[in-house]
């Protein structure tokens, strides 16, 4: 049986609206998610990539009367974004209609026909704690004021470690089986590669895009050259941005920008990178660090897309070399930070450093190995199931 996600109860009250666009990485759940939508509101599934669906659909034969219409893969045809205008305007009085896809929808709806006003923009993620502790809810927090973090129960430790072994994309993790992760990784990887990159970016050598990607797992959390991986690639500084910006619009990749600020000297352009699939990492420290920033992207996907917060996501480092890995912000002013660690230490002088210089209200230092929960001078040092059992 399929676990509820998070955003099906927002995303089903908002067809009746404005039609849903819903991204995000590849087998990361976006069908399952949309027949589940079918289960509530009845209509029609139909796959850009499935011959017979692709007939139905250019053919625009629509069920009679109100229906959901699913169109999965849709942004793979040049010509989408007018077509979907013209049908919406023309059925939007008895047909809902939610577009799914893996790539970044709020991208390619830009230029032509813009779909501007028409619908909403949902980004699905991996599984997290949080939603595999509580099916189909979504968090109670209001942005900028302190996050509540109530006791998790039981499952929730059990879940962690499947987390952190197996990734959050739903196959391997409910399998919870190393041969079977081995397998779907070597899978996903090919057909990422071989379909979608093929399918919607110009690249000349597949293989040296796969070879950027296979250098950035050991890179993950720490400050990413460009300039070094052109210098590994032997290629243009100008190719290696552009394949980076692929990898990010195609949900393999995020990049974490510095945070600006005049209260600290602060990097202003070099990013961090991390994985949308973390279990690719292969050091604990950093795939830890991976998994915490993967959860906060969601938690702050979330905002956004359900409630219209302006939230970010940001890391903070100063040329003395103070660095904090993950501050999030409302409206550009910081909410809180945290810092992710293996083990119990010493709270991380820097995360002191920045609450005072930024005026940060809440600052965490999250601990993987540790069920001490404790504040040391206004930073409060907590288990990561803790921490994460309260995002999204």
């Amino acid at each position: 049986m399929a676990i509820l996600r998070s955003l099906q109860a927002a995303i089903v009250a908002d067809l009746s609206a404005k039609m849903v666009l819903v991204g995000g990485p590849r087998q990361v759940g976006k069908t399952t998610l949309a027949r589940q939508c079918l289960d509530q509101i009845p209509g029609v599934y139909l796959n850009w990539d499935n011959r017979d669906d692709r007939r139905e659909l250019r053919a625009a034969r629509w069920p009679a009367g109100r229906a959901l219409v699913v169109l999965d893969e849709l942004h793979k045809w040049r010509n989408w974004k007018g077509w979907l205008k013209g049908e919406y305007d023309k059925h939007r009085a008895h047909l809902q209609f939610l577009v799914t896809g893996s790539a970044r929808l709020d991208t390619y709806r830009r230029g032509g026909d813009s779909l501007q006003g028409r619908y909403h923009h949902y980004r699905l993620h991996p599984f997290s704690v949080a939603e595999l502790v509580s099916p189909g809810a979504l968090p109670d927090v209001r942005p900028g004021g302190e996050v509540i973090f109530p006791a998790p129960p039981r499952a929730a430790a059990g879940h962690m470690a499947a987390l952190f072994e197996f990734g959050g994309f739903p196959e391997p993790l409910l399998a919870q089986s190393a041969r079977t992760l081995r397998r779907w990784q070597r899978n996903h990887l090919d057909r990422f590669f071989r379909e979608d990159v093929r399918d919607l970016e110009t690249i000349r050598d597949l293989s040296l895009i796969e070879q950027l990607a296979d250098a950035i797992p050991e890179r993950v959390g720490s400050l990413l050259s460009l300039n070094a991986l052109r210098e590994d690639l032997e290629v243009s500084h100008r190719a290696v941005t552009h394949w980076m910006g692929v990898l990010e619009r195609l949900y393999h990749v995020v990049l974490l920008r510095p945070f600006v600020s005049r209260r600290v000297a602060a990097l202003k352009k070099m990013p961090k990178a991390y994985l949308w699939d973390w279990s690719l990492v292969g050091d604990p420290a950093a795939r830890f660090e991976n998994m915490v920033a993967l959860h906060l992207l969601k938690f702050c996907h979330m905002l956004r897309d359900c409630e219209g917060y302006d939230v970010d996501l940001w890391y903070v480092r100063d040329r003395a070399g103070h660095e904090v890995d993950f501050l999030v912000t409302v409206d550009g002013k910081p909410w809180f930070a945290a810092e992710a660690k293996l083990a119990e230490t010493a709270i991380d002088p820097s995360l002191r450093y920045f609450k005072d210089r930024l005026r940060i209200p809440w600052v965490y230092q999250v601990v993987k190995d540790s069920t001490r929960d404790v504040v040391d001078n206004g930073v409060r040092c907590l288990p990561v199931t803790t921490f994460l059992a309260a995002l999204a």
